[in-house]
């Protein structure tokens, strides 16, 4: 398995193959038993500053307000007051927050929240930036809002290399420039797709999009045989 800078893979596969377990070794906080990552040639032997990883659970502090909670990384690395408050007020206005800087996390939807854990990823400047199913708490309306919004961010922020586990396959094909399968345990890759539908994606546009159903159709077959083997 490949990933180019700039390219957004999306990884579905059945509950318990190890897709998470395989986010946590690419960023560092577990060994692999076989096998090996390299970032830029450079084998990953522990948790390094070039990866962001964003949760299920957004982990906002509610003691501390959207740019509080935005400048928490670069506090704890020693950033200077007046250039972190910078860099946050950056990120939120990346991520259409600017306005709710001064907000606790508990005046903001569940989208807005996860959008405040990603300008906190990103505050960073992370190369890579990992996403356990970050919009699987949502309902289906704020979940659609996010994937958009998700992709809106990311036209503007083109650097970063993503992946992004989901057990949504019309998620994974929605938003991946590539598609990685998993097999039943133990976890494999089983097959890998690019995905072709243009830069600008409207998710209910696509749902009556052709190439769009065929995409989704393979990974389902995929998936079903690996459910029924």
């Amino acid at each position: 398995m490949t990933v180019k800078k700039g390219e957004f893979v999306s990884i579905v596969g059945p509950s318990g193959c190890g897709k998470s377990t395989l986010l946590r070794i690419i960023a560092g906080l577990e060994r692999s038993t076989t096998g090996e990552v390299k970032i830029d040639g450079q084998r990953v032997e522990g948790p390094a500053r070039d990866k962001g990883f964003i949760f299920q659970a957004v982990g906002l502090y509610p003691w501390r307000n959207t740019i509080q909670n935005v400048q928490l990384f670069l506090e704890i690395r020693g950033v200077p007051k007046e250039e972190r408050k910078k860099i946050a007020m950056d990120k939120l206005e990346l991520v259409g927050l600017s306005e709710f800087a001064h907000y606790p996390p508990v005046q903001l939807s569940g989208g807005m929240q996860q959008r405040v854990a990603i300008a906190r990823a990103l505050a960073v400047e992370p190369s890579i930036l990992l996403m356990d199913e970050p919009f699987g708490a949502l309902d289906a309306l704020s979940r659609e809002k996010a994937q958009a919004d998700l992709l809106q961010i990311l036209s503007r922020d083109k650097e970063r290399s993503i992946i992004f586990v989901t057990h949504s396959i019309e998620e994974a094909v929605f938003l991946g420039d590539k598609l990685v399968v998993f097999t039943q345990r133990p976890g494999r890759i089983k097959n890998v797709l690019d995905v072709d539908l243009g830069t600008e994606r409207w998710l209910r546009e696509l749902r009556g999009d052709q190439k769009f159903t065929e995409y989704c159709t393979n990974v389902r077959e995929n998936l079903t045989q690996e459910l029924t083997a």
